[in-house]
Parts: structure tokens; sequence; C-alpha cells
């Protein structure tokens, strides 16, 4: 068995813009003076574009352009981030529901995904199997209350090689290594797995959009949340921040806590 130092994040995809086909509905449109902001990411100016087709803003009132302009609007605002600051300030959140981000929590463990699944709105998951994957070794991480004390972490271990020992066993007793029709693998892996830990580590892919990121991430950062939990949300927070500014403008971190807030909360 191994000790996990801290679990791992990776960003794996995150929403891009097909231009060529948002250009081509805005020639049919009447070609609005809006063109999407070359600095800005692809998912925030998908954002945008859906706002000012929603409300047709894509620029002021021109009457030789009735299906780009709306008579209701003589301004509009400029530039992505400022456009975004108003759609969270008006709670306008179905917007973000357009982007989304993947990521691959490696190292997590079976407590951390339980408690991450309950969150379906909005999100996406696919987590290692272990009816298919065999448990030849355990990693497990220490949440900070066991691994400050050494004589619980030397219960723990004690119980992890226990435990990983009894997979092995299981292997020889039913010759697994022998067997050589996959379904009874299968069978033999899902009974197996019975017999590891809550704490075991493993993988997740999520995906949501970045609506529901804002939401999990205001939750489970909280001071009220699970230790581990807090940990890998707090690393996707930052990755969320980096890669969309303006989405995650006003999602602000308290340094002593770790928890993560928005001004905008209700979106």
């Amino acid at each position: 068995m191994k000790f996990i130092d801290e679990p791992r994040v990776y960003l794996v995809a995150k929403t891009a813009l097909n231009t060529g086909g948002l250009s081509e509905y805005l020639r049919d449109i009447g070609s609005p003076a809006w063109t999407p902001d070359p600095e800005v990411s692809d998912a925030e100016n998908l954002i945008e574009a859906a706002g000012r087709m929603c409300y047709r803003s894509w620029q002021p009132y021109d009457p030789e352009k009735p299906e780009a302009s709306n008579p209701n609007v003589t301004r509009v605002r400029q530039g992505n981030k400022r456009y975004i600051s108003h759609v969270l300030e008006a709670a306008h959140g179905s917007v973000l529901e357009h982007a989304s981000m993947a990521f691959i929590c490696r190292g997590v463990s079976r407590v951390f995904t339980h408690e991450l699944v309950r969150h379906r709105a909005g999100m996406a998951y696919s987590q290692e199997s272990l009816r298919y994957v065999r448990l030849d070794g355990l990693s497990f991480w220490l949440p900070a209350r066991l691994r400050g004390n050494e004589e619980a972490r030397t219960r723990v271990r004690d119980a992890l090689d226990f435990l990983e020992g009894v997979q092995k066993e299981l292997a020889g007793i039913f010759g697994i290594e022998e067997v050589r029709d996959f379904q009874t693998k299968k069978e033999l892996t899902s009974a197996f797995r019975r017999l590891a830990p809550a704490g075991l580590g493993t993988s997740i892919m999520v995906t949501g959009t970045l609506r529901a990121w804002r939401h999990i991430i205001a939750l489970r950062t909280s001071q009220a949340a699970e230790e581990e939990i807090r940990l890998v949300l707090g690393k996707i927070a930052r990755i969320c921040q980096k890669e969309f500014p303006h989405v995650f403008q006003d999602m602000e971190c308290n340094k002593e806590t770790g928890e993560w807030t928005f001004a905008h909360p209700k979106v």
C-alpha cells in the first residue's frame, strides 16, 4: 500500500468556439457591429454571444439591421468583462451553462467521489471501475486528523496492509491469474472490491458547466465541507479563475480559511 501525498487535478477539456459557424450566423442576421474578442477565452465569447442573442443586443438599434438590433436598445455594454459582469449582477446564469470544463481528479478517495457525484445538474462523471480494474495495491490519502497522529497513522497503515493482503489472497484462492474467461474475471474483481476501504485512491473525470462549477465551488469549499473535497475544489477554483477570469471575476478566496465565495452567489 502507499499513502497519497496530495490529490491531483488536471484540466483536460474546455469549451471551444466554432468561429466559422458563429460568423455565418452573424452574417445571416445582418452582420451586426460585434465580433468575438480574440483576447478573451472561447467560453467567455460564447457566453457573451448567448446573452446578446437573447436580448438582440449586438449593437445599438439600426432599422437597416432588424434581425441584428432591437428598437428597445439604444446603448450596449462594450467589452466582454463588462458584459459578463452585468450578466452576473443580473443573475442571468443560464448563459453560463453553454460553456464547460472537464477535469480528471487523480488520487482522490471514494469518499470524495461519493460526495462529488451528488451534484447532478450540469455535471457529467466517468469514474475508474473496480468491476474491471483489479486492486493489486491500495493507495490512500490521509486526512489531517489522522496524518498528524503517528499512532493513528501506524494503525491505518496496518489496516491497509491487511486489506491489501486480503485482495491478493482472494486472487490466489480463485486463481484469477489463470482465468481466461473475462466475465468470470469481472465477477471476481467486483466481488473482491467489497473488501476495499471507502478511502481507497481512485480517479474520476468530471465535466461541468461554468454555472455548475460556481455553485459547487461555493458549496464545497465552505468550512462546513469535508476536508478532501475542500482541497480538491480549491484546486479547481484556481484553475477556473485562471482560465475564465471574466466568468469568475466576482470569486474571492479567504486566505485564512481557504473558502471561495462569490459576490453574486445566485447566478
